[in-house]
């Protein structure tokens, strides 16, 4: 007998039904020689730190850190997870062969591996690695079963993922909590540091720090008016700094050039494309989901979920905005698939489609491809999937549409001494931009050669030579504060460990370096705001004072710089590809964590009086002493 095991319930009816096990038991379905069970997400976990050994039952920092001599894993949740695990148990100990048909990524692999082993699991494993969760994808992906060892790599790097944030997670909040957390025994305020988690908070603190000490600078700018098209003054300066800082400083150029004529000296007229906006991968399409209808990043990863399992949409878990090369002579047919709900397919009906290097490519897919529509019928969605399905389908639709073509023009003009100039853009042959409608604006926003949007507007037809008279303006401005992170500009900020990155080819190159995985990301926000570190203010995120005290706390940089922690996700991407050994990077972890925990251990200043348990160690010129030593509080420790 075949074993199937799928990730979940509904997955696993569906499987069931395409390979004719229509036989329905408790946990499983059987039939035509194959039965077909699931798990309930993650069935099993690494041990908790008292079930390895009773020294590390109570919380105290002698028993820090916590270093397994090997990590184990048991079955984890209540009665009905139990109970389903045993029915997978006792079909895999019966079975001739075990299909893995999991969720097809790092975080799949590990929790059905673990599964397997816990199970006792002696037969034969092979692997289903699918796309998509239709009929003809699932039978295709039976046909093209791989053995378990091909993804040895992926679940090594699933299981170094799980071991570093354990060892983490665990020894560094058991650390701080102890050192620092106000209060004792079941009072005492639990401070939670994990290996993602933190460096997000950072980011968000951060921000809201440079926010709260920023200090306005007010500078002028200069334009004129000439033929209702305003140009701007060209007047060099050092990087940062500001052309005219002072009202009378511009009031002196606007009366040295008011009486002058202006005079076009140059007109430039350049020919340009805008491609289409990229097709969708997780983040992005999490992204436009909150910047257009405001859902969070969990919303968004539920909805695209909902129509992955609903065969309506591909793998969502994905990291890339490109499609293979396998998938061009399958899109006349999802086109085809979707041309009744949305007419913009209807020219590429029958047309030669294109195969750009933009859409197409290779070597910017792995596992899985761009999310893509599947060329299911696309009903039974509620408002909001609708609302995720069209811009994924809309984005796919575009990508085969010719390019928007453009007119880029630059004018340069002079008064007297002073060099003015303006830019403008038309729009020649709006190309993919007609698929949009009346979204064609937003979708610009990402499309890869967009221009200067302040200058997008046509100009008048100027000539070399004309001059005429102009009206000088001056215009007072003041600095403004960066803004503060959205769910959207969070997750970009997750994607490049920090870094602010609009252009798209960039922003895609630095994905390996990253904070968290795609799929991981709006799991990472929600702990934020499950654990009172940040909440939300219209679109804003802040961060809660128990936010800001926690990141102050904590003295690693490692804990909490994005960029480390952007290098570490950079190996275990490496570790999944075979670049890089995992058992030296459970090496580097152990080192990571022992270094966090001596670091917390030497520090005491910050921690709550040992003596009169209300004032916090301060640190003196050869001792420790109690912030409340006016108050008579004894307590006194040489360093």
């Amino acid at each position: 007998m075949i074993v199937c095991v799928a990730e979940k319930p509904s997955v696993g009816a569906y499987i069931a039904n395409v390979l004719g096990a229509k036989q329905k038991h408790d946990g499983y379905f059987e039939g035509n020689g194959y039965q077909v069970t699931w798990t309930f997400g993650h069935l099993c976990a690494l041990l908790d730190p008292q079930e390895y050994t009773e020294q590390w039952k109570g919380w105290n920092l002698s028993s820090l850190p916590m270093i397994p001599p090997r990590f184990s894993i048991k079955v984890s949740g209540d009665a009905g997870v139990h109970k389903q695990f045993n029915v997978i148990k006792n079909l895999i100990e019966q079975a001739d062969e075990v299909i893995n048909c999991g969720d097809a990524g790092q975080e799949g692999e590990l929790i059905q591996r673990w599964v397997y082993q816990q199970a006792g699991c002696k037969c034969p494993v092979k692997r289903l690695w699918v796309n998509s969760l239709t009929e003809e994808a699932i039978r295709d992906g039976f046909q093209k079963l791989k053995d378990q060892s091909e993804y040895q790599h992926l679940y090594e790097a699933g299981m170094m993922r799980a071991i570093g944030d354990w060892l983490l997670g665990m020894n560094a909040t058991r650390a701080y909590t102890i050192r620092y957390a106000r209060g004792s025994g079941r009072d005492r305020q639990v401070l939670s540091v994990g290996r993602v988690q933190t460096p997000t908070l950072a980011l968000v603190v951060k921000r809201q720090a440079e926010i709260e000490n920023f200090v306005p600078r007010t500078y002028w700018e200069l334009k004129t008016n000439y033929r209702d098209t305003l140009f701007s003054a060209q007047i060099p300066v050092e990087e940062g700094e500001y052309a005219i800082t002072s009202e009378e400083q511009g009031q002196a150029l606007v009366d040295s050039i008011k009486d002058l004529p202006l005079t076009i000296t140059s007109v430039e007229k350049k020919k340009g494309i805008e491609n289409a906006p990229k097709l969708y991968d997780l983040t992005s399409l999490q992204v436009d989901c909150n910047k257009k209808y405001g859902f969070s990043a969990e919303q968004t990863l539920q909805l695209i979920q909902s129509l992955y399992e609903k065969r309506l949409t591909t793998y969502p878990r994905v990291d890339t905005t490109y499609l293979s090369d396998d998938i061009y002579p399958k899109v006349p047919g999802t086109l085809n698939g979707i041309k009744d709900y949305f007419p913009q397919v209807a020219p590429l009906i029958g047309a030669k489609l294109p195969k750009s290097k933009k859409v197409f490519d290779n070597k910017k897919v792995t596992d899985h491809h761009a999310i893509i529509p599947t060329g299911q019928r696309p009903d039974n969605m509620s408002a909001d999937e609708k609302k995720v399905y069209d811009l994924v389908a809309l984005h796919f639709i575009a990508v085969f549409y010719p390019e928007c073509e453009v007119s880029n023009t630059t004018v340069l003009a002079k008064a007297g001494e002073m060099d003015f100039k303006v830019t403008g853009r038309e729009v020649l042959k709006p190309g993919w931009r007609v698929v949009f409608g009346a979204e064609e604006s937003d979708a610009s926003d990402n499309a890869e050669n967009s221009e200067n949007s302040e200058n997008s507007k046509s100009l008048p037809s100027f000539e070399k030579g004309e001059s005429g008279p102009h009206e000088p303006v001056l215009k007072e401005k003041t600095t403004t504060p960066p803004k503060y992170y959205t769910e959207a500009t969070l997750l970009r900020a997750m994607e490049t460990a920090g870094k602010t990155v609009e252009n798209d080819e960039l922003r895609e190159a630095m994905k390996e370096n990253g904070i968290g995985r795609p799929s991981t990301r709006a799991a990472i926000i929600e702990k934020l705001y499950q654990r009172k570190y940040i909440v939300k203010q219209g679109k804003s995120l802040r961060a809660t004072e128990t936010g800001i005290n926690l990141i102050h706390t904590i003295i690693s940089p490692l804990l909490k710089s994005a960029e480390l922690t952007g290098l570490w996700e950079k190996k275990l991407r490496e570790i999944e590809r075979g670049e890089y050994a995992a058992q030296n990077f459970l090496a580097e972890l152990k080192e990571m964590t022992t270094g966090v925990v001596r670091d917390v251990k030497s520090n005491k200043a910050g921690m709550l009086c040992p003596v009169c348990r209300q004032g916090l160690v301060i640190r003196g010129n050869t001792r420790y002493g109690c912030s409340r030593w006016r108050e008579g509080c004894t307590y006194a420790e040489p360093f």
